[in-house]
């Protein structure tokens, strides 16, 4: 994919590493000078030391053949007018960082896929790991349901449990599935059926729809977050 990346700070720099690391084509473009230059050092992509918000600029960061455009700057108003740019550029996926909710409206009216707050969803993310000490990752769905991973304690109550017999002894709720289970750090996850046996030491990725409770983390042996 070719990437137009607006903004080199704390969001912009590790999205540019993320992005050429993956094999994309990707241009950054920085306001700030020291920026622009610690980022042209760091990764092997164009970097151009200018400002997005005038059509020239990304005319000049190859919009015309631009998969997509994300900027990540910390001011919503640069960030919206560099969409707005965009769209009339006619690049085909637009993405922001929304730092004001105030202001989710607006984007959803220029038609751009956003990220809320993300200073937010880090310090959330923190929190969650100090509160919920058992969980490795997590996605949240809606008000309450949560995707996560999680690792089965040795004295789990569902370690040797087929998924079925955790299923029918109550251990896994109707309103939670094991999605997927990873074992002795293979990488490869094995699609859970009725009849695969939970083992100590498997990583599960668990759907539920009252999220990751201590009541459901009690299942898989981490009594620890009470």
């Amino acid at each position: 994919m070719y990437i137009i990346v607006v903004g080199a700070g704390n969001i912009g720099t590790p999205l540019t590493e993320i992005a050429t690391e993956g094999g994309n084509e990707v241009v950054v473009i920085e306001r700030n000078s020291a920026k622009a230059e610690a980022a042209a050092t760091q990764f092997d992509c164009l970097v151009l030391n200018d400002d997005a918000t005038k059509k020239e600029t990304l005319l000049d960061a190859g919009a015309d053949r631009a998969d997509a455009l994300i900027s990540t700057t910390d001011q919503d108003a640069t960030n919206i007018m560099v969409c707005l740019l965009s769209r009339e550029l006619e690049i085909p996926n637009v993405v922001s960082v929304v730092h004001n909710p105030d202001h989710m409206n607006l984007y959803r009216e220029i038609g751009v896929n956003t990220m809320e707050n993300p200073q937010r969803l880090i310090a959330e993310y923190l929190y969650r790991s100090v509160k919920r000490p058992s969980i490795v990752d997590y996605m949240r769905i809606g008000e309450e349901a949560e995707v996560f991973e999680i690792r089965v304690d040795d004295a789990a109550p569902i370690a040797g449990m087929t998924v079925r017999e955790a299923a029918e002894s109550g251990h896994l709720q109707s309103d939670m599935l094991v999605v997927a289970i990873e074992r002795d750090g293979t990488g490869d996850p094995i699609t859970p059926r009725g009849d695969t046996v939970i083992e100590g030491g498997d990583l599960l990725t668990v759907y539920s729809a009252m999220g990751a409770t201590p009541d459901v983390t009690d299942v898989f042996g981490h009594f620890e977050d009470h």
